[in-house]
């Protein structure tokens, strides 16, 4: 049996079909432009693969609420195109298929849950670090919904003491997203984080603001791991200088075997990247399952 996967971002549509076990069979990139000429090229490259059902992870914020009246809608994007459009409706009427809806993060999650480094863990958080920060949270084994969907990226934080950055999220200035997303550190330093990898002062105070960040999420959501992924945490330096810092933020506090085991605690996303695309795949049977 095939399922279709669509991982549905801001800047491109990752459309993969894939089997039971999380294999990739194949997949394109469709850039995300408009509504009206990004979705009619997703449904002709799905309509004609045999899949059974259909998963979707997609940018937000969006309504994952099924008993909602805008179920599958992505609300109030800054992608102004996007705003309140009905996703999930315009790909039912396209290829109607069951099918299963999750955030971007969320999808990610539940791929490092089912075939990545978080098999047989019920509480798991998964962070990404690129344009934005956005958080994937599974409690008692399910993914975190509540009057919406985690926005943990958004998360008030301290300023560090060498820090004279104003931030640059127009919502929160100092949020996490504000302080430590791709677009802080190239304003702070003028430059990609990319090219700045032998500046040892710009991973100090990244890694200052992650630990910090991860030291709040331990205390509330305990998960089992914490897994880091997106462009920044292709700085590999970075996972080092973060468990440092969250032991000693955390100054003995908590003592559990995780946290006496960091390298294994914190970790880098294990799916080459395919976590969102995969947890599509896990989104899709379950979308099945729920028809059935």
């Amino acid at each position: 049996m095939l399922y279709g996967a669509l991982e549905a971002g801001g800047t491109k549509m990752v459309c993969a079909v894939g089997k039971e076990d999380g294999t990739i069979l194949e997949q394109v990139s469709i850039p995300t432009t408009t509504p009206e000429e990004t979705l009619p090229k997703i449904i002709e490259y799905f309509k004609d693969k045999d899949i059974a059902s259909l998963g979707v992870a997609a940018f937000g914020p969006v309504d994952v609420n099924p008993t909602s009246e805008t179920y599958g809608y992505i609300l109030d994007t800054p992608k102004l195109p996007w705003r309140n459009y009905n996703l999930l409706g315009a790909l039912r009427e396209g290829l109607h298929l069951p099918m299963g809806l999750d955030t971007d993060v969320n999808g990610s999650c539940l791929g490092e849950m089912t075939f990545g480094c978080a098999r047989g863990l019920d509480n798991v958080l998964y962070l990404t670090f690129g344009t934005g920060v956005g958080a994937g949270i599974a409690i008692g084994g399910q993914l975190l919904h509540g009057m919406l969907h985690p926005e943990a990226g958004h998360i008030l934080m301290p300023r560090h003491p060498e820090d004279t950055y104003e931030g640059k999220c127009p919502y929160h200035k100092t949020c996490l997203e504000g302080m430590a997303a791709g677009p802080a550190i190239e304003a702070r330093w003028g430059d990609k984080a990319k090219n700045l990898a032998d500046r040892d002062e710009v991973w100090e105070m990244e890694s200052w603001y992650i630990a910090q960040a991860l030291v709040n999420y331990i205390l509330t959501l305990s998960p089992r791991k914490i897994i880091l992924g997106g462009g920044v945490m292709h700085q590999e330096q970075l996972f080092p200088l973060i468990r440092s810092k969250v032991t000693e933020f955390l100054n003995g506090y908590l003592n559990t075997k995780e946290l006496k085991d960091m390298d294994s605690y914190i970790v880098p996303s294990s799916l080459h990247d395919d976590q969102g695309i995969m947890g599509c795949v896990e989104l899709a049977k379950r979308a099945l399952t729920v028809s059935a």
